[in-house]
């Protein structure tokens, strides 16, 4: 017999705890995401803006930092440039028809980025073709590269400035541990930006 839906939901949760409490102790973790969020500050304030990809779930968290950086993630303050390079599906359609899905990112940075922004890449494997052609390209156009992975997807590094990698494996709890950690350096950006406002006023 199948094992009740409850128990499944019970499972998951426990293991999701399990793994964020991994990612809580990660000194390399914790260090990356607040030199990621010290480069996003960095950007923001000198006029730059802030890029950001991923495929399936991880366009939606693409989508999802963007607007906490557009908008706001708790506190009134100026709207930031934050771009899902996800979103719009006339150019990824065209881009996907044209050239091959491969480098559906990769035109759209070429057509957007310049020197100093940062793009922010979402990989749960790290080895996403589409993700890795889009990190080469803003290299090589002089933004900033950040990666986010999971524990297998330490290759991704070699394109990036800063790679944070999530403890864990799974797909799910990799995506779990990316949101929640990108909310958290949407926290301090947030703060940092609120100061600087502040101290120029």
């Amino acid at each position: 017999m199948s094992q009740p839906t409850e128990d499944l939901i019970d499972t998951h949760l426990k293991r999701s705890l399990a793994a964020l409490e991994r990612a809580t102790q990660d000194a390399a973790l914790l260090d990356c995401a607040r030199k990621i969020a010290a480069a996003i500050v960095a950007a923001l304030t000198a006029g730059n803006k802030l890029l950001i990809i991923g495929n399936g779930g991880s366009a939606g968290d693409a989508q999802h930092i963007a607007a906490e950086i557009v908008g706001r993630y708790k506190r009134e303050r100026p709207a930031y440039p934050a771009l899902a390079l996800t979103t719009d599906t006339s150019a990824l359609t065209a881009i996907a028809n044209d050239y091959g899905y491969e480098r559906v990112f990769e035109r759209q940075v070429e057509g957007l980025g310049v020197p100093g922004d940062v793009l922010l890449a979402l990989s749960t494997s790290g080895r996403s073709p589409s993700i890795l052609a889009a990190l080469r390209t803003a290299r090589k156009r002089g933004l900033v590269t950040v990666g986010f992975t999971g524990s297998k997807g330490q290759a991704m590094g070699a394109d990036c400035d800063h790679l944070l990698i999530a403890p864990v494996d799974e797909t799910a709890l990799i995506q779990q541990i990316h949101l929640s950690v990108a909310h958290g350096i949407c926290d301090f950006v947030e703060q940092a930006l609120v100061a600087i406002s502040s101290d120029e006023h």
